[in-house]
């Protein structure tokens, strides 16, 4: 066993776990913080990205050893305040989520992106998201999820944004349309 600290969803931790456990086994097993899951453990769908040092990572690919001193944010670190992140809201409003199980992937790397690019293009998101997979919604609802966020955002804090929402801007390119 080793012991390492890290900030994890804000708060300070000790966390004691078996030097070959990855970021994503101590965070579950360890830390008891499931919302973020267990996927193709080969860092291929996004389902267990969560942000290291506001960077998205794949926690299957993290060795736990290696974030002594790190600040962790999973998708329960989202919550502030009692209050869902705008992504957490518009990712239920708007139904950008089916079974659930890549949701926090999508969310947490949503977040890292609107952190560095608060008025992304749907192609800025289309990018920052192409290592999520998910077999339930599309993408549609997922990347307008973002865009809401964006939005809702904006409105909390007062801001006007330009968006545009055109039927242009936000279809699919014609590569990624089903026949």
């Amino acid at each position: 066993m080793i012991t390492i600290s890290l900030t994890v969803n804000g708060e300070p931790v000790d966390a004691a776990f078996a030097p070959y456990k990855t970021l994503l086994e101590v965070l579950r097993e360890d830390l008891n913080l499931c919302g973020t899951k267990h996927g193709c453990e080969l860092g291929e769908c996004g389902a267990c990205a969560v942000l290291l040092d506001g960077q998205p990572v794949l926690s299957c690919l993290v060795l736990g050893v290696d974030c002594a001193g790190a600040t962790v944010t999973t998708v329960e670190g989202l919550v502030s305040d009692g209050r869902l992140h705008p992504l957490q809201e518009t990712f239920a409003d708007l139904g950008a989520a089916q079974c659930g199980y890549c949701t926090p992937g999508f969310l947490v790397t949503a977040k890292a992106l609107l952190d560095e690019h608060p008025e992304p293009t749907r192609d800025q998101i289309r990018e920052a998201l192409s290592g999520n997979l998910c077999r339930c919604t599309g993408y549609q609802q997922i990347f307008e999820a973002v865009e809401a966020a964006v939005e809702r955002s904006a409105s909390l804090s007062g801001a006007r944004i330009a968006t545009d929402r055109s039927p242009e801007r936000l279809a699919l390119p014609t590569s990624e349309r089903h026949s």
